[in-house]
């Protein structure tokens, strides 16, 4: 729980503040399984661009968020 700054609020009007914009989103570190084919194309990719892999692949899934993309899985 946040504590209160009861100066600031006093001092301060925080009624029209608004959110930064600059500020980045939280990341929450977690542990993955991924085929070595991936992991051998993400860091490829991340050697071309300059890009850590990780962070391609973070960027690479925020897309399929961002346009809804649906999987399509066959199981043969």
């Amino acid at each position: 729980m946040k504590e209160r700054d009861e100066f600031l609020e006093k001092e301060f009007d925080f009624s029209k503040a608004i959110k930064n914009p600059y500020v980045r989103t939280i990341k929450k570190p977690i542990t993955i399984n991924l085929d070595e084919n991936i992991i051998i194309y993400f860091k490829s990719k991340a050697e071309s661009t300059g890009i850590p892999y990780q962070t391609l692949i973070n960027l690479y899934l925020r897309d399929c968020v961002a346009n809804n993309r649906n999987l399509e899985v066959s199981w043969k």
